[in-house]
């Protein structure tokens, strides 16, 4: 771990650190850093946010630092006795030394002002829960719970009771999950239970809270240590519930099928892993969210057959009409990132299917075109899906669908079909037969898109249009004058 010598010149070198000792030493008031800021420096990891709480007027110091430094991005929660602000690209949060006390049926608790030995007991675990001083007395630790001794051995530890700390705040539960598994640390055994026993008090917290960690647990390295986790705890069964109903394994006379769920996670870690191998790392979530949820429609579509055996056919269709549902329970966005997960769920089987030689460009332009400028995204999740154990099988199947992204290339080449526009508008299809707006002029722009999927005419202006001109006269519609 690193040395807090080296820790404690790092803070001083911050110009809100040394306003808040001046605020401090005017006004008598005992200053200190504690939380994620001193966990992290004591591991190596980057600081993004620094916590500081106040023995005194947390409110006026946000105020004098923000003042002093020209900062016009102060917010004040003073129900939660805090301030935030961003400054030189650090998240700073100053509060009051608080205490919070919960009502049954609430998350959100009534807090108020305290002394700081309260305010660490409130803390969710001890390696949250270890301080650096800033004021009066530079440089002293504060650690009354033996959070470095658990930093050390890689623990996660409440300082309170672990059935008060989950049930006064049960999201702590799924902060517990997410920092053993961002850190590689052990959940300490008492403190597993407590997540055990208060699993049900998942369901009070407000669901964009929820949704918060599971993004954080999707963005990690290998994010299925997470989701085990929450399976192992129970919690997954009230947060995703179509996610655990993918783990019976059933078997049929001499039929069986694979564990859907631990391929669901294992295709995960291949998305996360493939993504870290991409330039510029791209941290895309939502193809990890897609990921984490292309077979959930197996659950509903489960059949037997006794010639064939388990089949779950159309599952893609059934599991793309349950994203939504799960994106709106989750208060997860209900815009473009749903509609580009919901795509991927559809599209997942499509590539495997057109990796025969005989398979026509048709097919393969129609594909182009319903997977859009996603198409890359699609073929990363498709590569993923492939996690049989026989090495055979692998290497054949990206060997065909390493040619199949050879045979886009050759047709995206030719006809110019990424990000596709019809080359003929509806608003020129309207003044070329005198039309109003109607679904006769969809009928001919469909009609337009199929005749270029079908290779009948190139992707061209003027070939769309004479192909207009001789459809429209197909069906009785004659160009004006």
């Amino acid at each position: 771990m690193i040395d807090f010598e080296t820790i404690t010149a790092r803070l001083e070198s911050y110009e809100v650190i040394k306003l808040v000792q001046q605020f401090c030493k005017e006004n008598n008031n005992i200053a200190l850093v504690v939380g994620g800021a001193i966990r992290d420096s004591l591991l190596g990891l980057a600081i993004e946010d620094i916590d500081i709480v106040i023995q005194g007027d947390w409110q006026k110091s946000a105020e004098y630092i923000c003042d002093k430094l020209q900062i016009n991005n102060l917010v004040f929660f003073k129900r939660f006795l805090a301030a935030h602000f961003i400054y030189k690209g650090i998240e700073w949060e100053i509060t009051s030394a608080r205490k919070e006390s919960y009502k049954l049926h609430s998350r959100n608790p009534e807090v108020e002002p305290t002394e700081l030995n309260e305010d660490f007991l409130r803390r969710d675990f001890t390696i949250n829960a270890i301080a650096i001083e800033i004021w009066p007395h530079y440089g002293k630790i504060w650690d009354p719970y033996n959070g470095l001794d658990d930093l050390k051995n890689r623990i996660i530890r409440t300082p309170n009771e672990p059935n008060i700390t989950f049930s006064d705040d049960p999201l702590r539960m799924l902060r517990a999950i997410r920092f053993s598994s961002k850190l590689n640390f052990n959940i300490e055994k008492n403190t597993w239970q407590g997540i055990k026993a208060n699993k049900e008090r998942i369901d009070i917290v407000a669901p964009e809270r929820i949704s918060e960690e599971l993004n954080k647990m999707l963005l990690l390295p290998v994010p299925s240590i997470a989701f085990n986790l929450l399976d192992d705890t129970g919690l997954l069964d009230y947060i995703l519930p179509e996610l655990t109903a993918l783990k019976t394994i059933d078997t049929e006379q001499d039929f069986s099928h694979k564990d859907n769920f631990k391929h669901s996670l294992q295709v995960l870690d291949n998305v996360s892993q493939q993504l870290e191998t991409l330039p510029n790392h791209p941290n895309n979530l939502w193809l990890r969210w897609a990921a984490l949820l292309h077979d959930i429609g197996k659950s509903k579509t489960k059949r037997f057959d006794e010639k064939t055996g388990f089949s779950f056919h159309n599952h893609e269709v059934v599991g793309a009409k349950m994203v939504p549902m799960i994106f709106k329970r989750l208060h997860l966005p209900l815009n473009e990132k749903m509609d580009y997960v919901v795509k991927l769920v559809l599209l997942h089987l499509r590539p495997i299917a057109l990796v025969d030689d005989i398979v026509t460009d048709s097919a393969i332009r129609r594909l182009i075109l319903d997977a859009g400028e996603d198409l890359d995204d699609l073929m990363i999740l498709c590569e993923c899906d492939i996690t049989s154990k026989n090495p055979y099988k692998v290497q054949k199947f990206k060997k065909n669908l390493k040619n199949l992204k050879q045979k886009f290339e050759e047709i995206e080449e030719k006809d110019k079909l990424r990000n596709f526009q019809p080359p003929i508008s509806g608003e020129v299809i309207m003044q070329t037969f005198d039309l109003k707006p109607s679904k006769l002029v969809g009928e001919i722009k469909t009609a337009i898109r199929e005749a270029i999927i079908e290779g009948e005419i190139p992707n061209e202006y003027d070939a769309a249009y004479n192909f207009m001109i001789k459809y429209g006269k197909s069906i009785g519609l004659n160009p004006i004058e």
